[in-house]
């Protein structure tokens, strides 16, 4: 259910919030989250688009947080790089309230983004110091 695109993002985050007050470079986000330099820096770019991120050109620059760690959620990350769009109308052709199938889904859906909005960034990394085994 979570894309590998999701999953370097909340690392690459995780990172970043773990150096908090520093910048990290593209190469450095690379080697701590495992993920392929030219891959990340899409997501990157996608998370500097959410104002999630700053970018800093030059000799010291990198990415850093453009946020604190609790006023970013999980699901503004995973937003900013994997949308998540609920089945429309026209092409299920049923309302949820009329079709169990789909109000079935719709709520499914609808807990996952409420869980996804209520976890911050922080609270990936207080039970775990950087995405390890969740404690809370």
């Amino acid at each position: 259910m979570i894309s590998q695109t999701v999953e370097y993002a909340l690392r690459a985050m995780s990172h970043l919030a773990a150096i908090a007050g520093t910048c990290a470079s593209s190469s450095a986000l690379a080697e701590a989250t495992h993920a392929p330099h030219g891959y990340l820096s899409k997501i990157m770019r996608d998370l500097v688009c959410a104002q999630l991120v700053t970018s800093y050109r030059g000799r010291h620059g990198g990415f850093a947080l453009a946020r604190d760690p609790d006023a970013i959620s999980v699901l503004d990350i995973v937003n900013a790089v994997s949308p998540r769009k609920r089945a429309d109308r026209d092409r299920l052709g049923a309302e949820p309230e009329t079709d169990p199938l789909r109000a079935c889904l719709d709520g499914v859906l609808a807990r996952a983004e409420d869980a996804l909005a209520r976890a911050t960034l922080r609270s990936l990394m207080i039970g775990s110091g950087v995405l390890g085994p969740h404690t809370n």
